[in-house]
């Protein structure tokens, strides 16, 4: 399917350069002179684009970008690395959206460290495959001591283990497939009646609160439970899971015949960057025999932040732990992990192929990554956090999450002291829901004054923040994740979208009172 605006291309002369020509562009010992000039090169191009950045976005549309990329001939190359630059400038650079810039304020989505980029350029070039010992080796145990120390953090225990994924949807899928197992296997043994197993996946359950991630939804469906297998329950005035609610639901599930395989509670709501009350949650997983995932994808900057750990207590309680370095430990995209408190879980994800991972390989004690991995092939992304950590420390990863979490706070605290706006709550991570209020005149079409502003700032560049719905209504959001955006860059953007919110206002006001009656 062609993005908007492409148009149908005539048959091209393909050009097949010969094996010789094409070996040239291989790494090996006698090309690392053109490895070099050929990575520099293109580290220029990034650097020299980041330096001059004067705004998070040029405000492209795909319509306007989809005809240069469309009429590219992919059988005709360049064959000159300066050439094939000077265009991705031209498709991608000039108009890529620039996370590091501080008045980007949408998504959850970091500046990166260096240390992160420089194991970027090692792990590419290296190109170790973590399925199994013998494509790996060192890298296979360097994500193992990552995810030790992970688990040490969290305070998951002795036996507990884990693997690297490629995002918080995936660890999620993964978690709940664990408890989906354990589950299964707990209500067989205690039935003497051996259900079927389409009937017992047709009694599963999920609890999550309303501000969970949606993640677990589509864990559910690709899962093979109902479309009724998870219930979320409802939220305080902070958007926290209530916990009387759960235990209401727990308990009515009981009664019907219903099993709750996993309560997933949220270490950082995408929305309002709130944690649950873990411990309370943790008190009633435990009395009920219930698994407990814990979603930290955002939250788990905590873990590191000097000031503010004491967020997460309770975590340690749970069952499973997803975690996103790359969103609050300022790692590139992808870098997550799905924590366990016992590793004799994850054999529920394992499957021995003679080719690749004999079962012989676990009695020869040989350490196969994909024995734990919903994915065989994989990156060694684990090597972003190392050396991270090996240059920087956690320390200095917490203090930065920490001046992102302030400064949303400020954001907050200007949001609520200024008239043009309302803010939902005060977030315990670094978002901030709010929504520009027309005056009287306006009033009638607050919903649609909050998304013209939000895609005029985008179509001019300026700024970007991102859009969600609160008990039906429009809002808008800030996602602070970058340590150099500054009171005065939030307070320009506010700026802006009161402008862009109140000329939408202001116009559809005049226009109907001009608009004869009848």
């Amino acid at each position: 399917m062609s993005l908007p605006g492409s148009t149908a291309q005539a048959p091209s002369t393909r050009v097949t350069p010969g094996a010789d020509g094409a070996r040239a562009h291989l790494l090996t010992a006698g090309s690392v002179d053109d490895y070099r000039r050929v990575l520099a090169a293109g580290v220029d191009r990034v650097a020299t684009r980041v330096a001059g950045a004067d705004r998070p976005f040029t405000g492209v549309t795909p319509d306007e970008l989809a005809p240069r990329i469309a009429g590219i001939d992919l059988d005709r190359p360049l064959g000159d690395t300066d050439a094939a630059l000077d265009e991705l400038q031209d498709v991608y650079l000039r108009d890529a959206v620039w996370f590091h810039h501080p008045r980007y304020l949408a998504h959850l989505n970091c500046p990166v460290v260096i240390p992160a980029l420089l194991a970027e350029a090692v792990l590419s070039a290296v190109n170790s495959s973590l399925d199994t010992w013998d494509q790996s080796a060192g890298a296979t145990l360097i994500e193992r001591r990552l995810i030790d120390w992970t688990a040490e953090r969290i305070g998951l225990g002795p036996v507990a283990d884990g693997v690297f994924t490629s995002g918080g949807t995936q660890s999620n899928l993964q978690a709940m497939l664990l408890a989906r197992e354990e589950s299964c296997a707990r209500e067989t043994g205690r039935s003497t009646e051996r259900p079927s197993r389409p009937e017992l996946l047709s009694r599963l359950r999920i609890v999550t609160s309303a501000a969970g991630h949606f993640s677990v939804q589509k864990a559910a469906k690709l899962l093979g439970l109902g479309a009724d297998a998870v219930v979320a329950v409802p939220t305080d005035a902070e958007r926290r899971m209530r916990t009387d609610e759960l235990a209401r639901e727990i308990d009515r599930c009981r009664r019907e015949g219903l099993v709750v395989m996993a309560v997933v509670a949220t270490a950082g709501t995408t929305d309002f960057g709130t944690v649950d009350p873990l411990p309370q949650i943790a008190d009633i997983c435990a009395a009920a025999g219930v698994w407990l995932h814990v979603d930290a994808a955002y939250g788990c900057g905590l873990l590191v932040s000097p000031t503010r750990r004491h967020l997460l207590d309770g975590i340690e309680r749970a069952d499973s732990v997803t975690v996103d370095y790359h969103k609050s430990f300022f790692q590139p995209v992808s870098s997550s992990a799905l924590l366990v408190r016992d590793r004799r879980t994850l054999r529920h994800a394992t499957w021995h192929a003679d080719y690749l991972n004999p079962a012989r390989m676990v009695e020869q004690r040989i350490p196969n990554q994909v024995d734990k991995s919903l994915q065989t092939t994989r990156r060694f992304d684990a090597l972003k956090l190392w050396l991270t950590l090996r240059i920087m420390g956690p320390d200095a990863i917490g203090a930065l999450f920490d001046e992102v979490v302030d400064r949303a706070a400020d954001a907050w605290q200007m949001l609520t002291e200024d008239p043009r706006f309302e803010v939902v709550t005060r977030s315990q991570l670094s978002t901030v829901v709010f929504r520009y209020l027309p005056t009287d005149a306006g009033r009638d079409v607050v919903d649609e004054a909050n998304l013209h502003a939000r895609e005029a700032l985008a179509a001019s560049g300026a700024g970007l923040v991102a859009g969600t719905k609160v008990d039906g209504a429009h809002y808008l959001k800030f996602t602070l994740l970058n340590p150099e955006t500054t009171r005065d860059d939030i307070a320009h953007v506010l700026d802006l979208v009161a402008e862009h919110a109140g000329w939408y206002a202001r116009t559809t006001a005049t226009a109907e009172l001009s608009c004869p009656v009848g």
